[in-house]
């Protein structure tokens, strides 16, 4: 979907395909026909964007055979799909059973990290529509925590790896005529967990191409102001590349049993849902949303948040941080992506059970998101 900006540019809506996670080319395939098409459809818009996440498997298959490459970027022509976002952050396997701290690896310590995100790269460039010239790619924030917090040496070799990313990113540029850039996308527990921890590491790589991916389910439960964070961000020169939309758990008084036991219904096997409280002392957290419930990790007299993509439980924090993004006279990013992939990690009473609903649900996401553009003065395009 695009929406003109009082200023005249063109901010682009998707919505991101890990949703329905699918690790080889023929998945992918599947899922713009089984999927992508119908929630088109149930918007009745000619066009529909889409953040598409490439497993490794599903992008070494395009890049070993542009022959597939033209046939997906036809495909996406014929079902009326556009691509200019790419959710570069899970590599592979985020369909299993159990994805958790896997999630994370390769980390941008692993020369399979910059191989897989420059393949992404490469494959952006194509897929963009013929009338759009740059393109976006979210991936992990540098690491998780551990062991990367504390040592040097990691250190250094994630920025190097960054930095050689920018090069070529500035290569694949002049080679095409497309900009593709990349955002960190900060997340609770790793070692750039805030919008503020990525402004030291990306002030050090200092290229315009690598920013910062804000994703509103991650900020909210930090507890970060997005006004704040996005001055920050902006005073040091640090891009605002693309923004997912969701927001996060919220539970206002977790000492009531009560809540206690709603909260433990989202406790589940397949994600880590990092869990958040601000204390006096600063925010005091726990990696999963099951070590909070159980007993007595994080003091209950505030507020908790906690790492699960819904879109309407803090969406005060949503509503904000679009309004600074998209609704002053210039926007700070112009491609925003609804990122809700815990549909079936929901509790039972609250999944869906086709792919109809499904759909229904997805475009009622993006509906919502469509209206608060519109709310801040945005026009959607045909």
């Amino acid at each position: 979907m695009r929406f003109r900006h009082p200023d005249g540019s063109v901010v682009h809506l998707a919505y991101c395909t890990n949703v329905h996670p699918a690790e080889t080319l023929d998945g992918v395939r599947a899922q713009l026909r089984d999927h992508c098409e119908p929630v088109r459809r149930r918007l009745g818009r000619d066009r529909l964007g889409i953040g598409l996440w490439l497993a490794r498997d599903a992008a070494r298959s395009l890049i070993n055979d542009p022959s597939q490459l033209r046939s997906l970027r036809a495909e996406l022509d014929r079902r009326g799909l556009e691509v200019v976002t790419l959710n570069g952050f899970p590599y592979e396997g985020f369909g299993a059973e159990e994805v958790k701290y896997r999630v994370y690896k390769p980390d941008w310590t692993d020369p399979e990290r910059l191989a897989h995100t420059t393949d992404l790269a490469r494959l952006l460039a194509t897929l963009l529509p013929d009338d759009v010239t740059e393109g976006t790619i979210s991936t992990l924030p540098l690491a998780w925590r551990t062991p990367y917090s504390g040592d040097p040496e990691a250190g250094r070799t994630a920025l190097a790896a960054l930095t050689t990313l920018g090069e070529r990113l500035d290569a694949l540029a002049e080679l095409t005529g497309k900009s593709i850039r990349i955002g960190l996308e900060p997340e609770p527990g790793c070692t750039v967990e805030t919008t503020s921890d990525a402004i030291a590491p990306l002030t050090a790589v200092g290229h315009p191409r690598i920013g910062v991916c804000i994703d509103t389910c991650h900020l909210a439960t930090s507890f970060e102001d997005p006004g704040t964070a996005l001055d920050a961000l902006t005073a040091a020169g640090i891009p605002a590349v693309k923004t997912q939309l969701s927001a996060a758990l919220h539970a206002e008084h977790p000492h009531l049993p009560e809540v206690r036991a709603a909260l433990a219904a989202f406790a589940e096997p397949r994600f880590l849902h990092q869990t958040r409280v601000a204390t006096a002392a600063g925010l005091r957290g726990t990696d999963d949303l099951d070590e909070a419930v159980a007993g007595e990790a994080l003091p209950d007299s505030a507020p908790w948040r906690a790492h699960f993509h819904v879109l309407t439980s803090t969406l005060p924090v949503l509503r904000a941080t679009l309004s600074r993004l998209v609704g002053s006279a210039r926007p700070l990013t112009r491609h925003l992506e609804v990122e809700t992939y815990t549909w079936q990690a929901l509790p039972a009473e609250l999944r869906p059970r086709t792919r109809a609903q499904l759909a229904d649900g997805i475009a009622a996401e993006l509906t919502l998101a469509r209206d608060l553009l519109t709310d801040l003065g945005l026009k959607e395009l045909p």
